[in-house]
């Protein structure tokens, strides 16, 4: 097949006239019946480099992978851009699985999704053995790797394709894997002569900051932070869930709206949170690190986390999730060194004498690229076996200095900046630009219309009910700010609208942008409701208990009673007796006069196993506030 054809499939379904680094290369190799291990930086554009080969061999594509939402995700969008695709997995009822292997021995898809637990059953392998297949793709293939940072030991079991489909290509493909575990996916998937690709690991459009702070200061930068990506959409990673809920009600006694989402929410919520973070209807998540795995959102405009991850390999894909687009994003690490400590603790704790000493390695390779005063772009670059030829990035707090948000006074009103635009080193000797890609800011005179763009995308992703990247990317509503199309044919020359776009979304889009040459325009967001601090003493006053807080406003019951101690002890809320028993009270303050208020933890270890911390707490905080100290008190 020559480039002529393929170049047409990309412009026909997804809208773009040429090809990002190495993207064809890979493409052309597949086609061809070469086996394939890639290694490409997440925003690179992975996916494409086994769906277009799908599309052009005219048979069935088997993908493999780990992740339910990324099959979803890509599913959707598939048929967006005109291409059949399908995912099996236990989302769907008996007869809908059903209905996907009957279509599929059809031969009606073009990619079919699958996990690969469901790939290592006898009865899958028996069915599969009947549909008129193309090649094999391995999404996340580092999950192989006992030496990578996401072992899974199902992926395992993906030795077998080799055996028991000898004639089928397998195509690899990591966004972050050292050489040791490139090694481990060639000799586990038996690949033969594979086209082996690998990218660079800098990603000149991610701005990289450090800083390690006191709590205090995290708090107040990370309103900072957020400040100055206002209207952008963020992803939040907090340590633990209480620091989940703890940070979603501090953001929001800020004046800025966040969503949980954490591993001990009802799944319901969960899937609600992120819909509705990924369709633009609340800019920032916050999460563990059970948010994000497969998460296809390429708009993030900055990623935070709030303690130090676990390796370099956790924070370069997390982080990475920021700017898949292509555009400049931040990745914002304020770690205390508390919690570095409390992670040392947890290794020390590992019963396994091999995987122990792999993880101190992570920590002290993680550790030293957040103190060091190296570039982090390098630090990064050399930790997965690439060697830059520059020794400065210009894209990272060590090279370009900080950032203005960070560089200004932390105790100071949150003020309302202007992201950044010019992440995208420009005089870095190792930098390249991306093919393809747009400019990187929008001018001035066009906020307006992207305003308006964002709104109206945000409704169409509604009525379809998708996220609002399948309707249109960033980099594509920038792209209409720019050239104002008029008719179906001046549409065609916008980026990443292809032949199905046109023909779905043609006729809605040209008649919004005619609305807001008319004077229509975005509609004011409503002003946030009362603060969760508000809330709560509103239900105290109600005479409603700490359980029955906690349902109504879906946190855990220790998340409220830290946010009523803080209240007691800020002076904002009165102490109740009745919280606590008057023999339980007794014994904690007569502890705490003897003891001192500065740590739970002596006070703890002195009373009765059945009185726990939230009690205690609450106690302690009245006094201290009768004290005049300032401050928490800590385990």
């Amino acid at each position: 097949m020559n480039s002529q054809t393929i170049l047409k499939l990309l412009r026909d379904h997804w809208g773009y006239d040429e090809f990002r680094p190495k993207q064809e290369a890979i493409i052309s190799a597949i086609i061809a019946g070469s086996d394939a291990a890639v290694v490409m930086p997440t925003g690179g554009g992975k996916s494409l480099c086994y769906q277009l080969p799908a599309v052009a061999l005219g048979k069935t594509a088997l993908v493999v992978s780990p992740l339910l939402s990324l099959m979803q995700d890509q599913v959707v969008q598939l048929k967006d851009f005109g291409v059949p695709a399908a995912s099996l997995s236990s989302m769907l009822t008996q007869e809908e699985q059903s209905q996907v292997i009957r279509s599929a021995r059809r031969g009606d898809y073009r990619l079919l999704y699958l996990s690969p637990e469901r790939l290592a059953r006898e009865d899958t392998l028996a069915w599969l053995r009947h549909l008129p297949l193309s090649f094999f793709a391995i999404d996340e293939a580092h999950c192989i790797s006992e030496w990578g940072h996401e072992f899974r030991p199902e992926y395992r079991q993906l030795s077998r394709l080799r055996s028991e489909f000898p004639d089928l290509p397998i195509a690899a493909f990591t966004a972050s894997a050292t050489r040791r575990v490139r090694h481990d996916i060639l000799e586990q998937l038996h690949l033969r002569s594979p086209h082996t690709s690998i990218s660079s690991f800098f990603r000149p459009n991610l701005r990289y900051t450090v800083r390690a702070c006191r709590s205090a200061e995290q708090e107040q930068l990370l309103v900072e932070a957020l400040s100055a990506h206002r209207r952008d959409s963020v992803i939040v990673y907090a340590p633990t869930i209480a620091r989940v809920e703890e940070t979603v009600d501090f953001l929001a006694g800020n004046g800025i709206s966040a969503l949980p989402y954490h591993g001990k929410m009802e799944s319901a919520a969960r899937r609600r949170h992120q819909a509705q973070w990924m369709s633009d209807e609340v800019c920032v998540l916050v999460g563990t690190l059970a948010f994000g795995m497969g998460i296809n959102k390429p708009s993030v405009r900055a990623v935070v986390h709030l303690s130090l991850p676990k390796s370099i390999e956790q924070y370069y894909q997390e982080a990475g999730r920021a700017g898949r687009d292509g555009l400049a994003a931040d990745c914002v690490l304020l770690w205390r060194k508390q919690d570095a400590g409390l992670l040392a603790h947890f290794i020390g704790e590992i019963g396994d004498g091999l995987e122990r000493e792999r993880a101190w390695d992570r920590y002290h390779r993680v550790r030293r690229f957040a103190e060091a005063p190296q570039c982090r772009h390098k630090q990064i670059c050399l930790y997965f076996g690439e060697t830059p030829k520059w020794d400065a990035c210009g894209a990272c707090d060590v090279c370009l200095g900080q950032p203005e948000w960070l560089a200004a006074n932390a105790g100071a009103t949150p003020r309302r900046l202007a992201a950044h635009a010019a992440a995208t080193p420009r005089s870095a000797p190792g930098s390249v630009q991306t093919k393809g890609t747009i400019d990187r800011e929008t001018r001035a005179e066009d906020a307006e219309l992207l305003e308006y763009l964002r709104q109206w995308r945000r409704e169409m992703a509604a009525a379809r009910g998708v996220p609002a990247f399948v309707i249109l990317h960033d980099t594509s509503l920038a792209d209409l700010c720019r050239k104002r199309p008029r008719s179906a044919q001046q549409l065609e020359t916008v980026y990443g609208i292809g032949r199905a776009k046109r023909e779905s979304l043609g006729e809605p889009l040209l008649s919004a942008l005619a609305a807001f040459d008319s004077g229509a325009r975005a509609q004011i967001r409503e002003a946030p409701a009362a603060s969760p601090a508000e809330q709560t003493r509103a239900m105290l006053a109600e005479g409603m208990s700490f359980s029955e807080i906690a349902a109504a406003r879906g946190r855990r019951l220790n998340t409220v009673i830290t946010q009523v101690a803080d209240m007691v002890e800020k002076g904002t809320l009165e102490f109740d007796p009745r919280w606590v028993g008057e023999d339980v009270r007794a014994a904690i303050e007569q502890l705490a006069l003897r003891l001192g208020t500065d740590r739970l933890k002596p006070i703890k270890e002195e009373l009765p196993p059945e009185v726990d911390y939230p009690e205690i707490r609450l106690v302690v905080s009245a006094l201290r506030r009768t004290d005049g100290n300032k401050g928490s008190p800590t385990d």
